[in-house]
């Protein structure tokens, strides 16, 4: 480790830089910018790495003064991941850049506001590592606002460093909602909440992905956006932003529509979707497939330019008749109550008892095939089994349909495209119920929601780097970060100079930051910038 000094015009540049041999080549990596050091500074810094094996004989013990320093681990290794991801360069190094750098960084660490953000500033090395300087919570709003203006610039600029010019042929497209706290932003609205919040105005977020399922681009809807209003969107994105041709889009059923499909025809694009089950029962109307035809293994049919890949799922099946056995258990069990209490009560009222296992009938949608009936002060079940059988005939059953030539791919390749759509489902759960929460509850305008929808985003593209580096470790992304988290500096100061000596990691540590090929700097410089949020917990809780 060394102190590289290059004259300029105007100035005198410092770098701390390290040599190390790669592939038998010597290659300088550069730790960190001294140039804003004094010239005392700088002449401390070289001092002691050149008296770094034993600083005794440098000075007097008396002379060295140390004490605890921020938390360095965290920070500098999710920094050199989105560096390696290219997420820095499609940021910028600006100080806009660096502040969204910092709020991704943030959700992986501690998925909270902007103020929590800034707050947690304070005790890592954010400002030294990133180059900040000072900011609090207004600053961080306003970069998510940035952030939504450039998210477009954002996304085409990783996409690029992700693929190069080998742009992927296939794109996984599919949208989730997110239930708010509150009635305050201003894309909140009711709609088909798939988190089962009744009375919670939401979100709908849609995420495109590449084959891999890693995120090329987020956008937000408002919560009353049916799923296939959402698609023109993620075709612009494709054709104008992306620039990709002839690709193949694979979204969920009822998402495709043929208004959608006649839009993807326009830029040439393929489609591979599903179909509903009342579409299933039309086209056996029809007598464009029959049921026999719905086996474990795939069966094709071509109709009008489309192919059908058709197929029953029997674990699918079993679980779904399962499932109808327990809905009939619990309406049994409800009549065997209101029987018994019918029975202590001679004057209660039948009626009265019919109505609520009706209601819950209902409630589990098993109407076309139970009913109940009172026959005297006794209530009975009355199942038909004909309707029961129609209910169970498509249990298992899907049909997926592709406009995608047999030469293009075959059907075997066309269901296992449209199975990848769990990479999405996969990220959706990361988003919302795992490490990053996207549920944006400190978020109001549209530009905040949507930088907010896009850090959370970013974040996970962090998230799937480290998972793939820390695959064999007995830890969690989470886990991961929050060990990371936990190696501090030394602040170390020699007469009138400071910097933080980075101690040598072990255990854990050491295991994460060599499984992911990061390699810590021996030291850093004390910046000394402060970070402090604008409101004051003490006064508001008073």
């Amino acid at each position: 480790m060394y102190v590289d000094t290059s004259h300029r015009k105007t100035y005198t540049r410092y770098l701390l830089r390290d040599s190390f041999r790669k592939n038998g080549k010597v290659k300088h990596r550069t730790i960190a910018s001294l140039s804003s050091c004094s010239q005392e500074e700088i002449a401390a810094i070289k001092l002691a790495l050149k008296h770094k094996g034993d600083l005794a004989h440098l000075v007097s013990l008396k002379q060295i003064k140390t004490r605890e320093g921020l938390r360095i681990g965290a920070v500098y290794s999710l920094k050199v991941i989105a560096d390696r991801i290219g997420l820095i360069r499609a940021l910028g190094n600006d100080r806009q850049g660096k502040l969204a750098l910092w709020q991704v960084q943030a959700r992986l660490m501690d998925q909270q506001s902007r103020l929590r953000a800034v707050r947690l500033a304070t005790s890592h090395a954010v400002c030294d590592v990133l180059g900040l300087e000072a900011f609090n919570e207004d600053h961080l709003y306003g970069n998510l606002a940035w952030l939504a203006e450039r998210q477009e610039v954002i996304e085409k600029r990783l996409f690029r460093h992700r693929y190069g010019n080998a742009a992927p042929q296939l794109f996984l497209y599919d949208v989730t909602s997110s239930y708010l706290e509150g009635v305050q932003n201003i894309l909140a609205a009711f709609g088909y909440n798939r988190d089962g919040k009744k009375g919670k105005m939401q979100l709908v977020i849609g995420l495109l992905t590449g084959p891999e399922g890693a995120p090329v681009a987020v956008r937000v809807f408002a919560g009353n956006t049916s799923d296939k209003k959402t698609v023109p969107e993620q075709i612009r994105i494709l054709a104008e932003s992306f620039g990709v041709r002839e690709v193949t889009l694979v979204g969920d059923r009822g998402m495709l529509k043929q208004a959608q499909i006649n839009l993807l025809n326009q830029e040439q694009f393929h489609y591979i979707t599903a179909i509903t089950k009342p579409q299933i029962e039309k086209l056996l109307r029809e007598g464009v497939f029959q049921m026999e035809l719905f086996e474990e293994e795939l069966a094709e049919v071509a109709h009008d330019g489309v192919r059908y890949i058709l197929r029953r799922n029997p674990e699918r099946a079993r679980e779904l008749a399962s499932g109808r056995e327990a809905k009939l258990a619990k309406v049994r069990a409800i009549v065997n109550q209101k029987n018994l209490y019918l029975a202590g009560h001679p004057r209660a009222n039948v009626t009265v008892a019919g109505r609520d296992v009706r209601e819950k009938i209902e409630q589990l949608k098993i109407e076309e095939w139970v009913r109940v009936e009172s026959r005297e002060s006794i209530l009975e079940l009355v199942i038909d089994d004909v309707a029961m059988k129609q209910a169970a005939k498509l249990d298992g059953c899907y049909v997926i349909k592709t406009d995608l030539s047999a030469e293009m791919a075959s059907a075997q390749i066309v269901h296992e495209r449209y199975k990848d759509l769990a990479q999405v489902e996969r990220a959706f759960r990361t988003f919302k119920n795992g490490h990053l929460e996207v549920q944006p509850t400190f978020v109001r305008t549209e530009a905040s929601t949507r930088g907010h929808v896009f850090v959370v985003m970013l974040a996970y593209l962090v998230e799937r780097e480290l998972e793939q580096y820390w695959r064999g470790l007995d830890t969690t992304v989470a886990e991961g970060i929050d060990d990371l988290g936990s190696l501090r500096g030394i602040e170390l100061t020699i007469g009138q100079a400071t910097c933080q000596q980075v101690p040598e990691p072990t255990g854990l540590t050491k295991q994460l930051l060599d499984a992911a090929d990061i390699k810590l700097p021996e030291v850093l410089p004390a910046r000394k910038v402060h970070v402090a949020t604008r409101k004051n917990l003490v006064s508001e809780r008073s």
